[in-house]
């Protein structure tokens, strides 16, 4: 499933259009779902009303060919709740929760405010643990804690540590379907027990990155190695401060998408600019034949 980029016009206004069409282009690879607003979506930079209408585009654009999975990512359980209630009422099938985007929880405090988040709405939810990112760490124990909730159905694990997918299915069980949400951790954490990649730059490489998970999927571990390596230098991007950048510049070369982003970002320039678009133009100069 990409985590979906939010296509920008230059003024920094939303491109639903560009939405649109980006979806279109992940579908026809053969993308099992659509996650719009999470990091990569920008979400804290767009209003609630500018998140509805992403909603409604990724809904109207997918008409049911794929679910579509709304990132949550509010200050406080209450403002989460709202927008909750309005992105439901877009039509989403689910949700990616965030923990809080501007105050730093401790994991008593995040389990607290994902409870309240699943006792407010009877759609499906993913929790997105990212330490790096995001300052928490969620264990599997803390996860545990949330098995009561009937509607918290998976984890997006995003902590850079391998043996994470292990630990949670030692401690789990089946309780939470997991999903991979570092890009270069992904063929491990498929072969340990994810059952799915939310993954950015799915984005920029949508065919690549099906086939990669289906190699993996179907046992074909030699192909998908040889694969894993060729993108990797690519994947490396996600983990990145400027990963929302990056992986916009990457749609933009390969023509599925702009590289505008809402400010405080700003678009690359001088000499990062040029090491980012020399890592990607390498990928795509030696790309495999599917």
């Amino acid at each position: 499933m990409p985590a979906l980029m939010t296509e920008m016009h230059q003024d920094g206004s939303l491109d639903l259009d560009a939405t649109a069409r980006h979806i279109e282009a992940c579908i026809d690879a053969g993308v099992s779902g659509i996650v719009v607003l999470g990091t990569l979506g920008e979400n804290p930079s767009l209003g609630v009303d500018e998140k509805v209408q992403v909603v409604t585009c990724a809904v109207e654009a997918s008409n049911g060919r794929v679910p579509v999975i709304c990132g949550i990512a509010e200050y406080t359980p209450e403002f989460a709740v709202n927008t909750i209630a309005r992105v439901k009422a877009a039509g989403c099938d689910g949700l990616m929760a965030l923990p809080s985007m501007v105050y730093h929880q401790d994991a008593r405090e995040a389990i607290d405010h994902f409870g309240k988040l699943a006792s407010a709405t009877d759609l499906p939810i993913m929790i997105y643990n990212n330490p790096v990112a995001y300052n928490l760490d969620l264990s599997p124990q803390d996860l545990m804690q949330l098995a009561s909730f009937e509607n918290i159905v998976a984890v997006k694990e995003s902590s850079h540590d391998s043996r994470r997918m292990t630990d949670m299915i030692n401690v789990c069980g089946d309780r939470y379907r997991l999903f991979c949400g570092v890009d270069d951790r992904a063929l491990e954490n498929l072969v340990c027990g994810a059952v799915g990649w939310v993954s950015g730059m799915t984005n920029a490489f949508p065919k690549e990155s099906v086939k990669l998970y289906n190699l993996v999927m179907n046992g074909e571990l030699d192909k998908a190695v040889a694969l894993y390596r060729w993108i990797m230098p690519v994947l490396h991007l996600d983990v990145a401060i400027k990963l929302v950048q990056y992986i916009k510049l990457a749609n933009q070369m390969t023509g599925l998408g702009t590289e505008w982003v809402r400010p405080p970002r700003l678009p690359l320039v001088g000499e990062e600019r040029k090491r980012i678009e020399k890592i990607i133009r390498d990928v795509m100069d030696s790309k495999p034949a599917l």
